[in-house]
């Protein structure tokens, strides 16, 4: 099981940084530019390439939104930040810094993953497994700017090791550690994954202030209700179905325990591994000029 991180830091309810949110229907993701109020600088966070897996075929769709955003409204690219190596989708954070730059962002333990899945797929020891792929590695408790805004790293594993909740002024982007209220939280059963180390996880985050406003990167909108990607420390607290106050560890690990043996692996997790691991960056072409990506059989 990961330790758990004592790291503190101040949460600055003052700043208030100016979202803006795009969704992807094949993933059920929320993508966000968050701006600071006072600049023109911005991060990007959680961006997604599409593909079309049983064509073999990218479109960039949904990126070309986000960069068509940013170039309207004259906006600088300082970050573009995966909370975690995503196993739903592939990551545009490649395609959108040539366009239009930034510097791409995972958690340190990025290793981990690299580590884990470079076996699983044969990766070879020209696969760099220390993070090089990106430009920074964030550490718990690191702190960073987007213009005037500061930007805290909380490492919140559980879901995977090298999950990050980003803590923006008065708001968190959380990834993939909570999901909306009626929908509780992540899976804990992939690789280097632990229900109890996310539940920890949580109740780290819950920790910060009742007012923090939580950005979700995932709704799938259950009993038919509108989509939603906003909630609150306060709301999660009372209302979450899996971790809310009155739920212990030991029942939420035997919940989350119990649902992940039922849950089907994600229809993309192949690509999306292959690739987000990397940075987002491709397979590099084989002597046909082709790009492949590896089927493990079995190896999953």
């Amino acid at each position: 099981m990961n330790q758990q991180s004592s790291i503190q830091f101040k949460v600055d309810m003052s700043q208030q940084p100016e979202v803006v949110h795009f969704f992807d229907e094949q993933s059920n993701t929320f993508s966000y530019v968050v701006k600071d109020p006072h600049s023109n600088s911005c991060a990007i966070i959680d961006s997604v390439l599409d593909i079309d897996y049983a064509a073999g075929r990218l479109s960039y769709q949904g990126a070309d939104e986000i960069i068509d955003y940013v170039r309207q409204h004259h906006l600088k690219v300082e970050w573009i930040i995966e909370t975690h190596v995503h196993a739903d989708h592939l990551s545009a954070a490649p395609y959108i810094k040539e366009r239009v730059g930034g510097l791409i962002g995972i958690g340190e333990n990025i290793n981990v993953v690299q580590d884990t899945f470079g076996k699983v797929f044969n990766e070879g020891t020209e696969f760099q497994r220390d993070g090089s792929q990106f430009d920074r590695l964030f550490c718990d408790g690191d702190s960073y700017q987007i213009g005037s805004l500061i930007g805290h790293a909380m490492h919140t594993p559980g879901h995977t090791p090298a999950c990050m909740t980003h803590v923006i002024g008065n708001s968190a982007f959380v990834g993939d550690t909570i999901f909306m209220p009626d929908s509780g939280s992540a899976r804990a059963d992939f690789p280097g994954g632990d229900a109890r180390t996310l539940y920890r996880s949580i109740h780290r985050l819950l920790s910060l202030p009742e007012e923090v406003v939580l950005y979700m990167c995932h709704d799938y909108a259950p009993n038919g209700r509108e989509l939603k990607h906003v909630s609150t420390v306060g709301e999660q607290r009372r209302q979450n179905i899996h971790v809310a106050d009155a739920i212990s560890e030991d029942e939420y690990v035997k919940m989350r325990e119990t649902r992940d043996a039922t849950l089907a692996m994600p229809k993309l997790i192949i690509p999306s591994i292959q690739v987000n691991m990397k940075a987002g960056h491709l397979p590099e072409p084989e002597s046909n000029g082709q790009r492949y990506l590896k089927v493990p059989i079995n190896g999953l």
